[in-house]
């Protein structure tokens, strides 16, 4: 596997949050980095898998009686 360089680039202000951070937390600023991007991807995994749920239930154009209607539970 090959490594990839990637330049990233902050705002002034975040760059300062990064520091005021790492020194109140004393955590280096690349580990917060880290984990502040693996809860982002942990986030937008589940918005997208709830889009996929709710593009999935419009599929079906029944409403619940129609749906249900001759479903006998019991």
């Amino acid at each position: 596997m090959t490594e990839e360089t990637i330049n990233i680039h902050f705002k002034q202000s975040t760059l300062d949050e990064l520091l005021a951070f790492s020194k109140l937390l004393n955590k280096d600023i690349n580990v917060m980095i880290e984990e502040a991007l693996e809860e982002y991807f942990e986030h937008a995994q589940k918005r997208l898998i709830e889009k996929a749920i709710e593009e999935d239930a419009s599929m079906t154009n029944l409403d619940y009686d129609e749906f249900w209607d001759g479903v006998d539970l019991g």
